[in-house]
């Protein structure tokens, strides 16, 4: 999990949430479905089968699609995303709060890098656990994790150097 230079190192990709995974599978089977029942009375029964390959192809693809990455170093929190975006930099010196909470109430939750909404700035890809780090100004950063107590830790660690 932790290499040399960093406390915390962590990797997350976009297609292997389970709920998005199951639509798509629900997706590509109901393609194959239609196009076993259509067979050759319709013309165009062939694209249902394109579609669903379609479908599974781009999920394995994304399931190989890094999202960010969380690094806990130096004091600071890095997390860095997908090819345009940009490089975001924690100071863990003004930070006041860290702790241990759940990302959403929903049940669905979209991957977000970066989104600012209501004096929140979140960062999520999978699951339900988050840390919510909060800074002197009272900004909140709610950062999605998949070893959250592991994260957690390595931030207080750093804390305290």
């Amino acid at each position: 999990m932790s290499d040399d230079k960093s406390a915390f190192s962590e990797k997350q990709y976009l297609g292997r949430e389970w709920i998005p995974i199951t639509i798509r599978l629900v997706l590509a089977i109901f393609c194959f479905v239609i196009y076993f029942f259509t067979g050759d009375r319709e013309r165009n029964s062939d694209l249902l089968l394109v579609v669903g390959f379609g479908i599974l192809i781009i999920s394995i693809i994304m399931g190989f699609l890094l999202h960010f990455r969380t690094t806990v170093r130096n004091k600071s929190v890095v997390l860095n995303g997908l090819w345009t975006t940009r490089l975001v930099k924690i100071d863990l010196n003004s930070i006041v709060k860290v702790e241990k909470g759940s990302y959403s109430r929903y049940l669905f939750n979209n991957p977000v890098y970066n989104l600012h909404k209501k004096g929140t700035i979140r960062f999520f890809t999978s699951g339900n656990d988050a840390v919510h780090l909060t800074d002197r100004d009272g900004l909140e950063y709610i950062i999605g994790s998949q070893h959250v107590n592991e994260l957690v830790r390595a931030i207080k660690e750093e804390m305290k150097k």
